[in-house]
């Protein structure tokens, strides 16, 4: 894999992550390799900018993330096009999307340059409403209601079908979130290569269980004003009968692997 330009992304307020992205940023510089940090992590020979939005019109080869899930799912919203990520656990609590530590960077850095890795492509989904496209998720978009003392009755149309109930909230997940927010409310876990999403109810009057649905747009409309979530990140607002339009991204997010392996995310979790 030809690299002229990398990024280092650490986690945002960790001093180890800033060390070892720092650590991180030498290794590749020793290779001659052009370098951005984000800061405030500061190396001599790399260039630093300010934020990751900086880096959408670098036209990286690889991004480094160091740190947990929440600096991977950051990195991956500001990244439009399909540069590959390699994230490092450091700091993280389990690190589900990681591939390796910061002990193993020395191994990773061989096997990149010498093209013995495998590109490992995710489904992303992208929520816009009222003509305004949002920032893309790789694990889910939440819709919730804001005024917490009603409850709401929220719409489903996928394909020719509609699921109409009074409930909390509903969350559209990919493959790669089959193990996040959905798990935890009961959601299948899936392999992460398929092209299908998950639409699973949050405390739905009615029993309702989740739904796995082809990758095609899916439409939301909440009988109250509601809060979309895009990876428990950032959030943006719907008015009450308002239409979400959720839908696949027209690009992927592409994780480095060093090996090929089915249900990672599933192992990571003591499965």
């Amino acid at each position: 894999m030809k690299l002229n330009k990398v990024a280092v992304v650490s986690k945002f307020g960790s001093k180890e992550s800033e060390e070892a992205g720092k650590k991180v940023a030498k290794k590749f510089l020793s290779k001659k390799i052009e370098v951005f940090t984000i800061a405030p992590v500061s190396v001599t020979g790399a260039k630093k900018v300010e934020s990751i939005e900086e880096l959408k019109n670098k036209k990286l080869d690889l991004v480094i993330t160091i740190g947990g899930d929440g600096t991977t799912l950051r990195t991956f919203r500001h990244l439009q096009d399909e540069t590959p990520v390699l994230g490092i656990n450091v700091g993280g609590n389990r690190g589900i999307l990681s591939e390796i530590t910061i002990d193993e960077i020395d191994k990773a850095i061989k096997q990149i340059i010498a093209g013995k890795i495998f590109l490992d492509k995710r489904t992303r989904v992208v929520a816009s409403c009222g003509g305004e496209e949002f920032p893309p998720a790789l694990n889910e978009i939440y819709i919730n209601r804001k005024n917490l003392t009603k409850t709401i009755e929220i719409e489903i149309k996928f394909q020719n079908d509609t699921v109409k109930q009074k409930m909390d909230g509903v969350i559209v997940s990919t493959p790669s979130g089959s193990t996040g927010h959905s798990l935890s409310l009961g959601g299948p876990i899936l392999h992460e290569s398929l092209d299908v999403l998950i639409i699973t109810p949050v405390a739905p009057v009615y029993k309702l269980e989740s739904i796995v649905v082809p990758d095609e747009k899916i439409e939301v409309i909440c009988s109250h004003d509601c809060s979309i979530v895009m990876d428990a990140q950032v959030v943006k607002s719907a008015g009450f009968e308002e239409t979400i339009i959720i839908r696949k991204y027209k690009k992927h997010a592409v994780f480095v692997r060093l090996k090929k392996q089915g249900l990672r995310q599933m192992s990571k979790l003591g499965f």
